[in-house]
C-alpha cells in the first residue's frame, strides 16, 4: 500500500492543536477551497447528530467536487481509533465508501514545549487492481498541495490564536 506523509511544527501547545483537530469546523477550516467540500452529515458514536467533538466511532459523510470538475465525489470518514494523553494525541479516519480501494488517515501531534508537532500519515490504493496499486504512489501530486494548504493553514489559524490572546493579557 502506498503511503503519504507530512509534518508541521505550529507554535501553539498540544491542547489547542488537539482540540482544534477534534470538531469537524477543524476539518472545514483546513479544507482548501478548491476541494469544493460539503459536509454532508457528521453523527457521532451513538447515531447523534452534529456532535461537538469527533470521538471514536463518530462518521463525516462529505462530497467533494475537486477543482470543480467532474461528478462529486461521495465519501464518508469513520473515527476508528482516538487517543490523548502523556503528550501526545492521535486519531485515525478510514474512508468508508468513497473513490479509493483504501484510505487510513493517521492525524498525530506531539507536544515539544509550547509547541506541538503535527504529522498526518496516509496509506491508500487507488481503485482498479493491479494497475491501481502501481498507480497509487503517483497520487501525491494531487495530495502534496492539498496537504500542504492544510498544514500551512493550521500554522496559520493556531498561530494567530496565541498572537492574539498573547496581546490581550498583555
Amino acid at each position: 500500500m502506498a503511503t503519504y506523509t507530512r509534518r508541521t511544527r505550529v507554535a501553539a501547545p498540544l491542547s489547542e492543536v488537539w482540540e482544534f483537530h477534534s470538531k469537524i469546523s477543524g476539518l472545514e477550516a483546513l479544507t482548501p477551497e478548491w476541494m469544493n467540500l460539503d459536509v454532508v452529515a457528521v453523527r457521532g458514536p451513538d447515531g447523534e447528530p452534529d456532535p461537538e467533538e469527533l470521538l471514536t466511532g463518530s462518521k463525516v459523510r462529505m462530497s467533494m467536487r475537486p477543482l470543480g470538475i467532474g461528478p462529486a465525489q461521495r465519501w464518508t470518514s469513520h473515527i476508528v481509533e482516538r487517543e490523548y494523553g502523556g503528550g501526545t494525541a492521535m486519531f485515525r479516519d478510514e474512508m468508508v465508501g468513497g473513490p479509493f480501494r483504501k484510505w487510513v488517515h493517521t492525524h498525530q501531534f506531539y507536544a515539544d514545549g509550547d509547541e506541538t508537532l503535527v504529522e498526518d500519515r496516509l496509506e491508500y490504493e487507488l481503485p482498479g487492481g493491479p494497475v491501481g496499486r502501481a498507480a497509487s504512489p503517483a497520487a501525491v501530486v494531487g495530495f502534496e498541495p492539498m496537504f500542504r494548504y492544510r498544514h500551512r493553514k493550521t500554522k496559520e489559524l493556531l498561530e494567530s490564536g496565541i498572537r492574539a490572546r498573547g496581546r490581550r493579557d498583555e
